[in-house]
């Protein structure tokens, strides 16, 4: 999974107006229904003992198991 430079900004950008006091951002892939699967993105300071854990420039991207394997060649921009 890579960040672009345009994401690690903004994902600091909204964690600073928003207050929320880190940098560490949940990806996950969902069940969308007839649509398919769903992406989704929060803040999120938990870390698992079985999330996968991407750092690059101060931003955290942690990602559940089941989730990597449908996200390891996506670019977050």
């Amino acid at each position: 999974m890579e960040l672009t430079e345009l994401a690690k900004d903004k994902i600091k950008e909204i964690s600073d107006s928003e207050g929320i006091g880190h940098y560490i951002v949940r990806v996950k892939v969902m069940g969308g229904g007839c649509a398919g699967m769903m992406n989704d993105m929060s803040f999120d300071n938990i870390i698992k003992d079985t999330d996968q854990v991407i750092e690059s420039d101060g931003v955290t991207i942690i990602i559940d198991p089941v989730s990597f394997q449908y996200m390891q060649n996506t670019v977050i921009d």
